[in-house]
């Protein structure tokens, strides 16, 4: 793939200055076969002065383009640019139309093209975000250059075509859309192939939900389920938000081979379908799956009805969908306890990437932020998990009442059009007499994590908490005080919750009452900032954790210990030792989940020396099975399914895990469904327990995508050197792979298990990773970085190569970020290896 020019912002803010684009009638066919289809574009602008510009184009073939009329040399287009110029634009209305040829993707960005291995169907959608438009038609792409869209699209027989506005079928066999409302280019959407549909009508506006016909099933098992959230949320949204919803359907398309977990198209929002289960899933993940709708529900306001003037302001989006999305299920669904999952699972990925080199302001400067290539980079843990914490706390400060006041004038005062940071803390400021200006540049324009850290002093009858601050930012916290029970001493019940600030001025009152056995701050979790108990409550912790009574609480609680594990505050060891003690005891799924992921993947993957992994494994081994014999009654499948998974995980030896892929079920259940069938053979692969022959039996049963991605990830993880090597040559240079299954086949390469066998492959891979994200773009870059990081070469030759990698090397952007993280991880590996 030829690299494609970015955008830059003073070139979006010059064209925006003479531009004001007023419509687009775009025409897709898409009966042209497996690699190509047409694109024929008219836009219709007017240009306030006499001046040069340029639209975005990324053809594989450029048939003509006519300006007001006149054809134009087709040669100023070069093939490895993205760029036509349009010289001595006179002031008034012009109209400009361009017929091209484009080329379908694999790689999740532009026109994606799959065909289900399972039925032979074929399905294609855009993912326009950033720059991609130019893959599937000609535009001035740039967020603040709105216009109406028409579309038409010719497709195959028996296809259905969705977009952003509600499409039918005409006499002539083409489908033809709604023309939107004033819309950002990045937010055109198709999606077209034989869907399976599920159809219905809420407060007179039809809503669909739509799935590959190999999914359908699966897909009608949860309609129900789906609708309902869907409907709750939107009702709920129409009771805070002034602005009724502002589209003329609502469709919803779980589509293949997805790189984001979803996209806010207006009316047509695309998902992963993996959100489509077809197998076995906790009630956690069917959390997830309804806070993704509700998020992305709540795009529909603050992104689409109100967009931002640049890249700089993609925090606004994000940031607020996120806070929205798990708020709005809380108050509207059966999904009452969403914070807890927010607490153990996001915000931890927001302090991660916040301690990293590569961290940044929720709201970084427009200079911070100069092109495409560098806004690309801040969708990370900082714009969502950090920026939605962040709000939690405005909110916290604000209260529910007036943050909601200024929301609605932000959206009265900028519908249909564009806004930026500024606009947003002007239309608080209308709301309140709060200083949000001061907030706004303590919270938003500052990097890193504060830490408060607790002491607690008693004297006879009373006690005193005080909080120091490493940091800069003011903080109102949730204090929650637990007494051990009287008539149980492993129980911990609630003295009070009270609410203090921090910096505590004046200096913090002392409270009566004997000394607790635990205080914590930041009990409800509102504040973001890590957490440091005093040595008494730190003891309770480690002891007692299981006995505090709140999910919330105790997520809060073992985000601390996480976040010590990492600082080298306490040995990776006494982690394992307090999971093993505690979570036999758990009931939060989601804490469940976020404590043994961390004590597989990073601990005993990671943070521990090769030598002692064996025994961290055992000890995780043996965890599981505490869980798995406590859910023997048959009342918790979520926690059962959960254990079974991480056993199947960290199993050092075959005979049990093969045993039960023999039966078909685990003792007791579940019985094997494909995800974990898949699971079974990829950690058997690890050990060396099966071979070829075995994976292709079972790929003969399940030749579905997802049995097409477990078997690359079996083959890729099999401790043979021929393997290896074809794993290898698939992902760096053959360049066949899809995105999913480039990702799959990384995921099976690395293995702790298998470092000498694959030592070859680190020095060879810094290279290699730059050499395909130049030749394959920013998806394959993103997968690169993330999935095929040598992650368990840990050791300071590997930290120097990369170091030498970044230097030298010059990968692209996305691929140069991937690495920065990657070996600062690595880095903070070796010294948790030394402390």
């Amino acid at each position: 793939m030829a690299p494609m020019s970015v955008l830059t912002r003073d070139e979006a803010q010059t064209r925006a200055k003479l531009l004001d684009v007023h419509r687009y009638q775009i025409e897709l066919d898409l009966t042209r076969g497996d690699e190509i289809f047409d694109s024929r574009t008219v836009i219709r602008f007017t240009t306030r002065a006499d001046g040069d510009t340029f639209v975005e184009l990324k053809p594989a073939e450029l048939r003509s383009v006519a300006l007001d009329g006149h054809l134009l040399d087709l040669d100023t287009l070069s093939v490895d640019e993205n760029r036509l110029p349009l010289k001595d634009l006179t002031a008034g209305d012009h109209e400009l139309r361009i017929d091209t040829t484009m080329r379908y993707s694999r790689t999740g960005e532009g026109m994606h093209r799959f065909t289900d291995p399972t039925d032979g169907e074929t399905y294609v959608y855009t993912q326009l975000f950033m720059d991609d438009v130019q893959r599937v038609f000609a535009a001035f792409d740039q967020p603040d250059l709105k216009a109406v869209f028409e579309l038409t699209v010719t497709a195959p027989e028996g296809w259905t075509v969705l977009a952003n506005g509600i499409t039918e079928r005409q006499d002539d066999g083409r489908w033809r859309a709604a023309p939107t409302p004033l819309i950002s280019t990045y937010l055109v959407a198709v999606a077209a192939g034989p869907w399976h549909s599920v159809r219905t009508e809420h407060r007179g506006l039809p809503f669909g939900i739509h799935c590959r016909r190999s999914l359908a099933p699966h897909l009608d098992t949860d309609a129900d389920e789906i609708l309902d959230i869907t409907r709750a949320c939107f009702d709920r949204y129409h009771e805070k938000f002034e602005e009724p919803y502002p589209f003329d359907s609502y469709d919803q398309a779980f589509v293949p081979e997805f790189n984001a977990g979803a996209m806010e198209n207006p009316g047509l929002v695309t998902f992963r379908d993996e959100f489509v289960y077809r197998s076995a899933v906790t009630d956690t993940e069917r959390q997830t799956r309804a806070m993704v709708i509700a998020h992305e529900m709540a795009h529909m306001w603050f992104g689409d009805l109100v967009t931002l003037r640049w890249w700089d302001d993609i925090w606004l989006n994000e940031s607020f969908a996120e806070y929205m999305g798990y708020q709005t299920l809380t108050e509207a669904t059966c999904f009452t306890d969403t914070w807890t999952d927010f607490g153990i699972v996001r915000k931890a990925w927001g302090y991660d990437a916040d301690q990293r080199p590569s961290t940044h302001p929720v709201a970084p400067d427009p200079e911070a932020v100069p092109d495409t290539a560098s806004a690309m980079l801040n969708f990370d843990g900082i714009s969502y998990a950090k920026g939605a914490s962040a709000l939690r706390q405005l909110v916290a400060w604000l209260g529910e009442k007036d943050f909601l006041a200024g929301i609605n004038t932000h959206f009265a005062r900028h519908k249909f059009s564009n806004a930026t940071l500024a606009d947003f803390i002007e239309s608080l400021a209308a709301a309140t007499e709060r200083d949000v200006h001061a907030w706004a540049d303590s919270w938003l324009r500052t990097t890193g994590v504060d830490t408060l850290t607790a002491s607690v002093t008693d004297r006879p009858g009373e006690w005193t908490l005080t909080l120091d601050r490493a940091g800069s930012r003011p903080h109102r916290v949730t204090v929650g005080v637990y007494d051990r029970d009287l008539n149980d001493s492993r129980a911990l019940l609630l003295r009070e919750r009270y609410e203090t600030d921090v910096p505590q001025q004046p200096a913090p009152e002392p409270r009566p009452g004997t000394r607790p056995a635990l205080v914590v701050p930041n009990d409800l979790d509102l504040t973001y900032a890590k957490i440091r108990l005093d040595e008494v409550s730190s003891e309770t912790a480690l002891r007692g954790i299981s006995d505090v009574p709140d999910a919330l609480t105790r997520a809060v609680l073992w985000n601390t210990l996480r976040d010590m594990v990492r600082d080298g505050d306490l040995a990776p060891a006494a982690y394992l030792e307090t999971a093993r003690a505690h979570l036999p005891e758990e009931r939060d799924l989601a804490v469940v989940q976020g404590v043994l992921t961390f004590a597989a993947t990073q601990v005993a993957d990671r943070y521990l020396p090769a030598h002692e992994r064996p025994a961290a494994l055992a000890t995780l081994t043996s965890l599981c099975r505490d869980l798995i014999r406590r859910t023997e009654d048959g009342d918790h499948p979520g926690l059962r399914l959960i254990a079974v998974r991480h056993l199947i995980d960290v199993a050092a030896q075959p005979d049990t895990i093969s045993a039960w892929f023999s039966e078909g079920t685990v003792p007791g259940g579940p019985e094997l469904d494909p995800e974990l069938r898949w699971r079974i053979l990829g950690r058997l692969a690890v050990l060396g327990a099966i071979d070829d022959a075995v994976i292709d039996t079972e790929l003969v049963q399940d030749p579905s995508a997802t049995g097409q991605e477990g078997a690359a990830r079996c083959r890729a993880a099999l401790p043979d050197p021929a393997a290896k090597r074809a794993a290898w040559e698939a992902m760096f240079t053959t360049d066949d792979l899809s995105n999913y299954l480039f990702t799959a086949t990384a995921q099976g390469f690395w293995q702790p298990e298998q470092t000498d066998l694959v030592r070859q492959y680190v020095d060879l891979y810094w290279n290699d990773a730059a050499a395909v994200a130049a030749r394959r773009g920013p998806a394959i870059a993103e997968a690169a970085g993330r999935w095929a990081f040598p992650v368990y070469a840990i050791t300071p030759e590997t930290l120097h190569a990369g170091e030498q990698c970044l230097t030298e090397a010059t990968p692209i952007p996305a691929l140069r970020r991937k690495l920065t993280d990657q070996l600062d991880d690595l880095a903070r590996a070796l010294r948790v290896r030394e402390a």
